[in-house]
């Protein structure tokens, strides 16, 4: 397929961006559903595809050769996760070479967190301490489109909101031409951020970062690992499902999707979804947000043209 640039997607402003996150599989059954779950994504149409990048580059590898395989058997975009966690700028530069090799546009660029077992954030000797270090590396030798990771409950190592906004605007100041925000349950944490982030010249596109609910024990690891806050009446629902399972993930498809019609209807220049590596889930959220097009004025109901007045 043709390259195409994340920034010049999300410019165009025809209608919003659809897009999913995925990891590296460890295992051969993994690497297969994967593919299974792409398969099922592909006729959504989504706009691009990001795959994560293990710390120190320990994925690096599996996550090229996805990305590539997304382009160009599946034919969608895709873009690699990159961190700078164990790798000298040496190391970075020969990531960042192959990548510009493979015919990859689009780059995430993340500090990274601290390995497995290891609770202090350790720069490695001879690479970088900041991701604003590592978006000034790629923007200045390479022709990516670099995009970031943002917070709206603010990063969880950071010593204040304040903070950690002055730190992404450096990091945009450095050529981040779009961010990618951690996911939240709250819509209005999303709106409050962006806010914020206008109010000291932020000024790319903020795409919110929805993961849809499918277990209480998915839900349980996943905030003790991001410190996304929940709702009491989201947990008080998800509560009174415990016993099926089943139940608890039509509940999860239904609240993200109220979250995500909420958030287009409101402006949000897309959606990026964090799949878990399953579809069922958002293959389900974006069918009906295709139909539905909460975006779009003219429409209300399931999609329906919205009756003049004097015909109502």
């Amino acid at each position: 397929m043709d390259a195409m640039r994340i920034d010049e997607i999300l410019a165009s402003g025809e209608r919003p961006t659809f897009s999913f996150e995925f990891f590296p599989p460890r295992t051969p059954e993994g690497e297969a559903n994967l593919y299974l779950a792409l398969a099922a994504l592909r006729p959504l149409a989504p706009d691009f595809i990001s795959v994560t990048y293990g710390a120190g580059g320990s994925t690096r590898g599996k996550t090229f050769e996805i990305v590539s395989r997304i382009r160009d058997e599946i034919g969608l975009e895709a873009m690699a996760h990159f961190t700078c966690v164990g790798a000298t700028v040496d190391d970075l530069r020969r990531a960042l070479d192959e990548m510009s090799g493979l015919g990859f546009e689009n780059v995430l660029a993340l500090r990274g967190d601290p390995p497995t077992g290891q609770e202090e954030w350790t720069k490695t000797e001879g690479g970088l301490e900041y991701s604003r270090e590592l978006v000034e590396l790629i923007d200045n030798d390479y022709e990516f489109t670099i995009g970031a990771a943002c917070f709206p409950e603010t990063h969880i190592h950071a010593t204040s909101a304040e903070d950690d906004l002055r730190h992404l605007k450096e990091k945009v100041d450095a050529g981040v031409g779009f961010l990618i925000t951690q996911l939240f349950f709250d819509n209005a944490l999303y709106y409050d951020f962006v806010e914020r982030a206008r109010a000291i010249g932020i000024d790319v596109p903020i795409l919110p970062g929805i993961m849809p609910i499918t277990s209480p024990q998915q839900l349980t690891k996943i905030t003790s690992l991001c410190g996304a806050s929940i709702p009491g009446h989201v947990l008080r629902e998800i509560e009174e499902r415990r016993a099926s399972k089943e139940a608890v993930a039509e509940f999860g498809v239904a609240y993200a999707t109220m979250q995500c019609a909420d958030l287009l209807a409101n402006g949000a220049p897309g959606i990026h979804f964090y799949t878990l590596n399953r579809s069922p889930a958002t293959r389900a959220i974006l069918s009906t947000l295709k139909l539905w097009r909460p975006w779009d004025p003219e429409r209300t109901g399931l999609g329906e043209p919205r009756r003049p007045a004097a015909a109502a």
